[in-house]
């Protein structure tokens, strides 16, 4: 049996320049079985799709009992390693961000996404310094219990249009920078789907860089090609999950009829799925 610390040191190996680690986002055990059926070598989780299929918003609103409760169903449904989307680490402080890694560990995930938006705060992001103190105390709680952590620090500048486009990128870079030093193992920076720009965050930072993509972004050989690690689909596979359920109630409401349920995955495909988990 794979160890905890084995399953830490593979998601690490999996993050090549050129040869990004894919990451189709799932949302629940069952999401998470079907992606790893379909040869993923990695799952993450979307903080947005586990909160909506819990009933809650995304942004910092669901409880972390709750949220940490999904990472631990994942990680148990799945051989491959899993990486949690934690927001901004449930927690007002560093002492809770410390805490909350901890509960991520104890799920046996090997890796986190630690965003620096600040959800209801008087700036769209947190302050430089006090996201990289949340970052350091993430590091900390991580290499107190011996587990190698992946923490991928996701810079939301470009997500939320922070500042004037032309220091946008300096502004990214210097955060980068920052939480590198803080700790950091990866930086994702969602919104940034600019060949160029990416080739150039890329090229000055000294870790591995994640991108969100989906339609309208560069193919997965276009990002490959500028040196992008990890490639993730985010919230959108939650969305078109979704999306399937409006349309196909839209559809008997409507007109009586059911061809949107065409395509689905056989019953006894997906049971036997979480049957053998």
């Amino acid at each position: 049996m794979t160890t905890h610390v084995e399953k830490a040191l593979l998601f690490r190996s999996l993050h090549v320049a050129g040869r990004p680690l894919l990451l189709s986002n799932a949302w629940d055990a069952a999401s998470a079985r079907i992606v790893e059926a379909a040869g993923a070598s990695a799952i993450a989780t979307t903080s947005a799709g586990v909160a909506w299929s819990l009933g809650a918003p995304d942004g910092d609103r669901l409880d972390r009992r709750l949220a940490l409760d999904v990472v631990a169903r994942v990680a148990d449904a799945v051989d491959v390693p899993v990486s949690a989307d934690i927001e901004a680490g449930y927690a007002d402080d560093t002492d809770g961000v410390a805490q909350t890694v901890r509960a991520v560990l104890d799920a046996r995930a090997v890796g986190v996404n630690l965003e620096d938006a600040h959800h209801g705060g008087p700036t769209p992001l947190r302050p430089l310094q006090e996201q990289a103190a949340r970052i350091s105390a993430a590091r900390r709680a991580a290499d107190e219990s011996g587990i190698p952590l992946f923490i991928n620090a996701r810079i939301d500048t470009y997500l939320r249009s922070v500042g004037e486009p032309a220091v946008r990128l300096d502004e990214t870079l210097a955060r980068a920078a920052a939480y590198v030093e803080a700790g950091a193992d990866g930086v994702f920076v969602p919104g940034l789907t600019d060949l160029s720009t990416i080739a150039t965050l890329v090229e000055k930072a000294v870790v591995p860089v994640n991108v969100l993509a989906g339609p309208g972004a560069p193919d997965v050989a276009a990002l490959a090609e500028q040196g992008i690690a990890r490639i993730s689909l985010g919230s959108s596979v939650a969305e078109a999950a979704y999306a399937v359920a409006r349309w196909a109630a839209l559809e008997l409401l409507d007109s009586g009829t059911y061809t949107t349920l065409t395509n689905a995955l056989d019953y006894s495909e997906v049971n036997e799925l979480l049957a053998n988990t």
